[in-house]
């Protein structure tokens, strides 16, 4: 039996937006009373989930949705200039063959990434794009995905680069593909225990099949 839907998560999983994220929270910090983030600190950092990043950063949950919609918009102006995950545009029409349905569910917005979509020609590659608003709110969003196209359980992988991904589709009761290229490392992402860990795009395509 193949995966019926795969859904991708979008920061660090198809869009290359790593250190534009690290630029753009820094310009945003001191108006926040933050510190900024240098480039050698990210190899530490990506071995934290979401609630030690917050931690560690000193950012209360209270402040993240502003963080969040503030930093949104900020990218948006750069939408431009960001690179996709090399190996991303070949895999994801090849994927597309065989796949029945395919979307994304980000933390980003929704036109930031159909703006992203469309300058690499790959919006009609994808059934929808989907936005939830919390970091920590994917689960319920998959949940109803797989209502919406009558999916059962184990016909659904979700695709994502961070902890928190993984956790979201173990509480969805749904197979996780994490990828090692995005934020998290692979040892942080590996003991969160998904179904597949992928350091390539391309090894996507061996794991349409469910094991």
């Amino acid at each position: 039996m193949h995966y019926r839907a795969i859904i991708f998560d979008f920061d660090g999983t198809i869009a290359d937006t790593l250190e534009l994220s690290r630029c753009i929270y820094n310009q945003m910090a001191p108006d926040y009373g933050l510190r900024t983030v240098e480039p050698h600190e990210l190899p530490g950092l990506r071995n934290f989930s979401l609630k030690e990043l917050l931690s560690h950063l000193s950012i209360s949950k209270f402040r993240v949705p502003s963080l969040l919609s503030r930093g949104t918009s900020l990218l948006r102006e750069q939408i431009g200039d960001i690179s996709i995950i090399p190996g991303i545009a070949e895999m994801i029409p090849e994927l597309r063959k065989t796949t029945q349905t395919m979307g994304i569910l980000t933390s980003n917005s929704i036109e930031n990434v159909n703006l992203f979509l469309e300058t690499q020609g790959l919006r009609g590659s994808f059934n929808f794009v989907s936005s939830t608003s919390k970091l920590t709110g994917k689960s319920k969003h998959l949940r109803a995905i797989r209502k919406t196209f009558s999916l059962r359980h184990e016909e659904m992988l979700y695709v994502g680069d961070e902890i928190r991904d993984v956790k979201a589709s173990h509480k969805a009761g749904i197979d996780c593909a994490a990828v090692t290229w995005g934020f998290n490392s692979r040892d942080s992402l590996t003991a969160a225990e998904p179904k597949h860990i992928l350091d390539e795009p391309v090894q996507l395509l061996d794991v349409r099949r469910i094991s």
